[in-house]
């Protein structure tokens, strides 16, 4: 079992970190578990640390910000990909006020199929006018193909949520047909009726998209051990401390008991912490029973482990 943690721990505004809140089983699984070799990065990296360690489990490759999400899903998706560059087309909300932008996390847009598939066919025109493919994949999801993609670096939809856009926006000139799409996009869905019955009932339009996830698809080995948990992201990204608590304490008490059940037994765990900087393996090691059991008493403690990260 290789459990792998997104957003373990979280930055806030002064540079600390969540507090975290008792974690027994961490600890105990923490002390059955030897470290590896970090992942450094900062929080300003285009791809965060849960990217770049689920890309390494999957056996993908990429400069910071060009790992092929996009190519990868599309294939698990069913789509045809070829030897296309992709990118993932997220549907959004950008929040535009006096002095920035920010972008809604797109969850919270709660997109239907039948609303999904409007926008998508009112966009796929444009796309098409500049030699791009662009496939719907769910409702939240969509994919484009064009050969300026094979190259283009662009930040993760999970650096930009809930954060000014100036910071994330992708630069140079292949991001140039990007930039003209989504102001299209935008005077193309102000006025497109799904917004108006969204806003009518008082849901947030639909007024642009999120490219990233750019590239080639590569061979992806399988990782059938591999659990990742999730449930951390949403208060994250949403800067919701306590939320962000009570999701802790529910993987304590759930994925992360499963895996020191399974270490107990002698069985093969992994697991991968990951911060918005950093992300840490840990790994068993083959051992005695005595060790096992030595091990049941060592003391470890999470709060250093998370702000590490």
């Amino acid at each position: 079992m290789h459990l792998l943690i997104p957003f373990a721990s979280v930055l806030t505004d002064d540079r600390g970190t969540f507090a975290a809140p008792a974690l027994p089983r961490l600890a105990s699984l923490l002390a059955r578990l030897q470290p590896g070799e970090r992942d450094d990065g900062d929080e300003w990296s285009l791809s965060p640390p849960h990217e770049r360690a689920l890309a390494r489990a999957l056996g993908l490759a990429g400069a910071d910000g060009q790992l092929p999400w996009a190519a990868h899903e599309a294939a698990l998706a069913g789509l045809e990909t070829g030897d296309l560059a992709w990118a993932r087309i997220t549907p959004v909300h950008w929040n535009v006020g006096a002095d920035r932008v920010r972008l809604a996390d797109p969850a919270s847009l709660a997109l239907d199929e039948a609303e999904s598939r409007e926008l998508w066919a009112a966009l796929a025109p444009l796309f098409e006018a500049d030699g791009l493919v662009l496939l719907w994949g769910t409702p939240a999801r969509w994919y484009a193909a064009h050969e300026s993609f094979a190259g283009i670096a662009c930040a993760s939809l999970d650096r930009a949520i809930g954060r000014n856009l100036d910071r994330w926006l992708p630069e140079g000139p292949a991001t140039r047909l990007i930039r003209r799409l989504q102001m299209e996009a935008q005077m193309l869905w102000h006025t497109h009726p799904v917004n108006a019955r969204r806003e009518a009932r008082g849901a947030l339009p639909v007024n642009s998209f999120w490219v990233d996830g750019c590239g080639v698809r590569q061979a992806a080995r399988l990782a059938p051990s591999l659990r990742v948990a999730d449930a951390l992201r949403a208060p994250a990204l949403a800067g919701d401390a306590d939320g962000w608590r009570r999701a802790w304490s529910a993987l304590d008490e759930g994925p992360v008991r499963e895996a020191l059940a399974q270490a107990d037994r002698g069985g093969d765990v992994a697991l991968t912490l990951c911060g918005e900087r950093r992300a840490q393996p840990f790994a068993g090691a083959a051992r005695s029973a005595w060790s096992r059991l030595l091990s049941r008493w060592r003391r470890v403690e999470v709060g250093p482990v998370l702000e590490a990260l």
